[in-house]
């Protein structure tokens, strides 16, 4: 058995995926209709909307299996999501990535799959639409385009929850999308007695370098502090631009004692990209946290309102120094 390696956008993905706030919910009608006519047209006796977590395969919709998830190391759609187009797999038996996969060898006995991609709208490959049978078979080019229309309506339904949650400049949760998942999580905070800190971060002169320098260059300097956030803290932390230049991240079971390596890194990466980018500015931030001890639990507004006030403070101070 071989397993599939790592998108290169893998962490941007996951970022997506978390955002959408669909792993883990209920079967829905508009998905559950979908695997109903793939099953049907394809006359297969399983039909999924997998989507590809980090180390499991959960299904938004599964027609003919009973289990919600499996392991990500022995997934089929793994593989599916580092293809452009379907991953067809005739009679798996005569696939040496596959052969031997416990999902072959075992329940639920695939020998035939094929998987088309399912994208958000930012392009990131969340999972599939895929088809199984436990008969090997023929799969055509008119088989293949059906399939890419069904996995294109599924995407139409993502793509409405993404505008609803997601900033589309950024690809980061919007207010919305932050209030929903910040919520449920610092609610699991709450219930397990963790610390949480939320961070929040504002541009500093960005007003400046849209009146200088125009709006496409604002929308880089956004971008760009919206991708080393991505990249320096943790999968697991709710991050959102909430409006204008502001980003506020929530960080869970995280003290204030452990914030701040990371956000020591950020401040890194800022200044290796303004050495590197060399726009005839420098993209700076201003930062403010705020902190709910173990025992001591705030609502998400209390945390947003001081690290707010906190942010500010170290603004209106830097501003004095200068």
């Amino acid at each position: 058995m071989i397993a599939a390696p790592l998108p290169d956008d893998e962490n941007a993905r996951l970022s997506t995926l978390r955002v959408l706030q669909v792993l883990d919910t209920d079967p829905e009608e508009r998905f559950d209709r979908l695997t109903r006519m793939a099953r049907r047209l394809f006359q297969v006796p399983i039909a999924l909307v997998s989507l590809v977590d980090a180390d499991r395969q959960w299904f938004k919709s599964a027609q003919g299996l009973d289990v919600r998830e499996t392991p990500r190391d022995i997934s089929f759609c793994g593989h599916a999501i580092m293809a452009e187009d379907i991953l067809l797999i005739p009679d798996t038996h005569a696939d040496p990535r596959f052969a031997d996969n416990p999902l072959v060898t075992d329940g639920p006995r695939i020998r035939f799959y094929a998987g088309c991609p399912v994208r958000a709208p930012s392009g990131h490959r969340l999972g599939t639409l895929c088809l199984i049978d436990r008969v090997p078979r023929g799969f055509d080019e008119d088989d293949q385009a059906t399939l890419r229309d069904l996995a294109f309506m599924v995407e139409q339904q993502f793509a409405a929850m993404y505008m609803a949650m997601v900033d589309e400049l950024t690809g980061l949760a919007n207010r919305r999308g932050f209030e929903s998942q910040a919520g449920h999580v610092l609610a699991l905070c709450r219930r397990k007695e963790w610390p949480a800190t939320m961070l929040y971060f504002d541009l500093d002169q960005f007003k400046r370098i849209n009146d200088r320098y125009g709006h496409a260059e604002g929308d880089w300097a956004l971008k760009s502090f919206a991708d080393i956030l991505r990249f320096c803290l943790r999968a697991s932390d709710v991050i959102a631009r909430t409006g204008g230049d502001e980003f506020v991240v929530l960080l869970s079971g995280t003290a204030t004692v452990q914030m701040a390596p990371a956000l020591d890194r950020v401040r890194t990466q800022v200044e290796a990209l303004n050495l590197r980018a060399q726009r005839g500015y420098q993209v700076g931030f201003s930062a403010g946290h705020a902190e709910m001890a173990a025992d001591r639990p705030l609502t998400l507004d209390e945390l947003m309102q001081q690290a707010d006030a906190a942010m500010y403070a170290e603004k209106l101070g830097r501003r004095k120094m200068g």
